[in-house]
């Protein structure tokens, strides 16, 4: 009973904050102020979900709770792209490329990452957790050393634009932008959920997955490529979420008591949406937009992932 309980006073939270999100001091505005709302609410939703469900799924992969795709350097990749962009287009980068060319730029580029650290992380069956983070690690501080490098390149009025890309908001989107990304959202959803079974296997590790009968090599290319697509069109929607994934991995383990991912992902996904909207309402209502939504994830996130690691430790 427990365990149906805990999930269900997770999304009946879930709907009272995003009633409280669309409704509070909108003086029932549906002509302006509601509609930007759900456009919020629904970027809200999709951002949850996909860092949710990307955060789960590499940590499924890499037998780790305290990784998450950031740590390979999505992020950072997404980042420099947009540095590039405004470097070589000017302040009309977007004017020109679109909201759509944008993000089928930015998701092209990261399934070709994807699929290059496939290559190196995974080739003749090696599935280090120690190398992965290691190599995350240097790639992420790379490729922020190229994008400071094209931030010295630009003017400070395309470096302005460039920090709207570098900070998590939700204020930026637009709702022509969730009729493309939520059907890409939800295919990705499909594809994850025919996999339950398998990602319980995989959770067990390489040796077992492959004693039962799992294409390993397989199985891991293709759960790469869905990772990467999902950190796009969230990276692409919010900006960069850092240590979010990694608290909302581990609060989705801590309330489902259990593995078993049809369980963990519908969890994560409430615990993202969560976050996001108290940060949101925050943001809106406490601190009247003098801070954003990164800032404010970072923090709670970051001292939590601190606290995770030093706990630990101490366990150790």
């Amino acid at each position: 009973m427990k365990r149906l309980a805990r999930p269900f006073a997770l999304w009946s939270a879930v709907i009272v904050l995003a009633l409280t999100l669309v409704l509070l001091r909108s003086g029932f505005d549906f002509d302006y102020v509601i509609p930007r709302r759900l456009v919020r609410l629904a970027a809200i939703g999709l951002g949850g979900t996909c860092v949710a469900v990307s955060s789960i799924l590499f940590q499924t992969i890499a037998g780790n709770r305290i990784l998450t795709p950031a740590v390979m350097g999505y992020e950072a990749v997404y980042l420099f792209l947009q540095a590039l962009l405004i470097l070589l287009l000017g302040t009309q980068s977007l004017a020109l490329l679109g909201q759509h060319g944008n993000i089928a730029i930015s998701i092209l580029l990261m399934l070709a990452y994807s699929w290059s650290i496939h290559r190196w992380l995974f080739r003749d069956g090696r599935n280090n957790v120690y190398f992965l983070l290691l190599l995350g690690l240097v790639l992420t501080m790379v490729i922020s050393t190229f994008t400071q490098f094209l931030q010295l390149k630009i003017s400070p009025g395309e470096f302005a634009i460039f920090q709207g890309f570098s900070q998590a908001s939700f204020d930026r989107v637009r709702a022509a932008q969730l009729v493309y990304s939520v059907p890409l959202v939800g295919l990705v959803c499909i594809l994850v959920y025919r996999m339950l079974p398998t990602l319980d296997i995989l959770a067990l590790g390489r040796d077992h997955a492959i004693s039962l009968g799992v294409d390993y090599q397989r199985q891991v290319t293709f759960l790469l490529a869905l990772i990467a697509i999902l950190v796009a069109v969230s990276t692409s929607l919010l900006g960069p979420t850092a240590f979010m994934g990694i608290f909302v991995a581990n609060i989705a383990y801590a309330l489902a008591g259990t593995m078993k991912h049809r369980i963990t992902l519908p969890l994560g996904c409430a615990t993202a949406m969560a976050v996001f909207i108290l940060a949101q309402l925050l943001v809106e209502h406490v601190f009247d937009h003098k801070t954003t939504v990164g800032i404010l994830i970072n923090f709670v996130c970051g001292a939590y992932f601190l606290a995770l690691v030093m706990r630990r430790r101490g366990t150790a």
